[in-house]
């Protein structure tokens, strides 16, 4: 070895180099032990907790609770009321306009984050019972008469006295929502057999089209984007309707592959063909082998509909050729088409994707790179994610149809660390007994006083599963640093969406009747400050709403000593085996109003 200028290095003889060697290989090893003891002693602090979760302390043993010191949460100001933090059109001027990204979410940062609670509006009362909710809510739980101004002549809604009625129009069927699901069932008989369970519907409106599809045993996702006058999302939930806050746009949808059986579009103004055809590529990696695309509105039936357009004849036979040409890429095939409604179904069969081996194919195939789960933040790309050959049973026509599905552990199970059929047994079982033991804590459990579920730290969706003959629907979270179970749920018939509960929720306040927390604090309280968790909390539970918490002894206390500063009134239970190392809250959201406001 030489220095710079080309001088050797003084090599010294053999037995002058051992020494120092041999000295520094030993204070090495020295500090390698003592990094090991710190890493160990560390990671025997975490281990303690999950050990904590599946044995039972020894008898004489004392678990010292967490304590936290009590605290008064004040109220937020009165215009939070529709308070969304991560699609707070407030902060929407700080993100760029092209392809509608400041649409999608940007959470504040901690220092930003409110520590208040978000009032209801002024004359806020309990939610109309479903399924009359289906058809009418109070307007000043919703207090947004623009849309009704703005959407009057499409039949959207329509504002008597002190309520919004929903009649069931939309854009595409003047007739009502019920002659077009009609319609839709005869193009695609497998709508009508329980082949098509799990839907979504992208750009919704006020979520008619999925409202009138739980009639038939068909559970949609209903996306739509925050926005400033319309509240599509927020209608929807108060009307007891599934809904997600959302957009297509630079991210993609936090849902696994081959999660739904049917994705609908109704004149949703989405520019499929744009972009490399990012969008429907993204419609692509969601839908399930065999599941069906359905599009009305532009340009399908444009040879009659081009006048209504605004636009030439020319251009619209144009848009439907491209929209062909790039479904064709994708290994789509029209499946039928009537009228207004255009129907394609994916292919089932891989063979199709051999088309994509050609170095010139557009879109081209994602390279192996590009995790197809992968969608917590993940940027959309414009390729296209083939299915694993590997998973046969995935494709519609290869699950079991609704409701045998529910209970039949999906091949995707063997996917998940530690999953196996007899895993998500036990699993299902499990969960009958305690929802059992659930009902006699709080028997609004299965009557009208409750709606809109979330199960916000689910494995496999068992307790949406033992809730399913109950007048309830269930939205599954599982946390985005978790291990990939969502695809299991969409695979039994259940719906759900990844979620980081360090951040805020993608829907309005007061839309959910109960929330469940099974252990959230126990695996995620390393990473989320419990306060903000419990306020958000807060912030999506309807007054009178309820949430079931069932934690580790160790957080049970800190819960409800925050809780009581959110108004909440809570009692401890023990769980249905009577253990001491988890126990159970049974917490109640107060209904109350802002002291700016008039109502009292």
């Amino acid at each position: 070895m030489k220095h710079k200028d080309g001088k050797p290095f003084p090599q010294g003889d053999k037995n002058s180099r051992l020494v120092p060697m041999s000295i520094m290989f030993l204070v090495l090893c020295g500090f390698s032990f003592y990094l090991g003891g710190i890493f160990c002693s560390e990671k025997s602090g975490f281990d303690t907790n999950n050990v904590a979760r599946d044995v039972q302390s020894p008898k004489g043993s004392v678990v010292t609770p967490l304590q936290v010191k009590p605290i008064v949460f004040p109220e937020c100001s009165s215009d939070y009321q529709d308070y969304t933090p991560c699609t707070d059109p407030r902060r929407w001027r700080k993100y760029g306009l092209q392809r509608l990204r400041f649409m999608e979410r940007h959470c504040p940062p901690v220092f930003e984050r409110k520590e208040c609670l978000v009032p209801p509006p002024d004359g806020y009362k309990p939610p109309i019972k479903w399924p009359k909710s289906r058809d009418q809510c109070w307007y000043r739980n919703v207090p947004y008469n623009w849309i009704n101004k703005q959407k009057s002549n499409q039949n959207w809604l329509r504002k008597e006295g002190e309520k919004f009625l929903f009649p069931g129009g939309g854009t595409m069927f003047p007739r009502g929502v019920g002659a077009y699901v009609d319609l839709m069932q005869d193009l695609i008989p497998e709508m009508k057999d329980g082949t098509v369970r799990t839907a979504i519907d992208t750009g919704c409106g006020v979520a008619s089209w999925g409202g009138d599809l739980l009639d038939h045993g068909i559970l949609t996702v209903s996306l739509a984007p925050r926005d400033n006058h319309e509240a599509q999302v927020q209608f929807a939930l108060e009307r007891g309707i599934p809904a997600i806050l959302g957009i297509i746009s630079t991210q993609r949808l936090p849902f696994p592959s081959k999660s739904f059986d049917m994705a609908h579009c109704s004149r949703c103004l989405i520019p499929w063909t744009e972009f490399g055809g990012m969008y429907l590529l993204e419609i692509h990696r969601i839908l399930r082998p065999g599941g069906f695309w359905v599009l009305s509105g532009p340009p399908v039936n444009y040879e009659n509909r081009w006048r209504g357009w605004n636009t030439t004849v020319e251009e619209q036979r144009s848009d439907y050729e491209k929209l062909q040409e790039l479904l064709t890429s994708m290994c789509f095939k029209l499946y039928k088409k009537k009228d207004d409604i255009a129907v394609w179904q994916k292919s089932s069969d891989n063979s199709c994707y051999n088309q994509l081996d050609n170095p010139d194919a557009y879109p081209p195939k994602c390279d192996d790179s590009l995790e197809p789960d992968s969608a917590w933040y993940t940027p959309l790309r414009p390729c296209v994610v083939v299915p694993n050959p590997n998973l046969k049973k995935s494709a519609l026509a290869s699950i079991p149809k609704w409701p045998e599905r529910l209970h039949v552990a999906p091949e995707r199970v063997s996917d998940v660390p530690g999953g196996s059929a007899s895993t998500f047994k036990h699993d299902d079982s499990k969960w009958k007994v305690r929802l059992k033991h659930y009902k006699k804590l709080l028997p609004g459990i299965g009557t009208d006083k409750i709606r809109n579920v979330m199960d916000m730290n689910t494995v496999y969706g068992g307790f949406a599963a033992a809730l399913v003959d109950d007048p309830v629907w269930v939205m599954n979270v599982v946390s985005s640093y978790a291990a990939n179970t969502l695809a299991v749920i969409f695979d039994r018939g259940l719906i759900g969406t990844y979620h980081d509960w360090c951040e805020a929720f993608s829907t309005y306040p007061r839309t959910y009747d109960l929330l469940h927390l099974d252990s959230l604090f126990t695996d995620e309280s390393h990473r989320c400050d419990m306060k903000y968790v419990l306020l958000e909390m807060d912030r999506m539970l309807r007054p009178n709403g309820y949430a079931i918490i069932r934690e580790s002894s160790f957080f049970v206390d800190a819960v409800a000593t925050i809780a009581k500063g959110m108004k909440w009134g809570c009692r401890k239970e023990d769980t249905e085996y009577g253990i001491e190392k988890e126990k159970i809250l049974i917490c109640q959201k107060k209904l109350w109003y802002s002291s700016n406001g008039s109502s009292r």
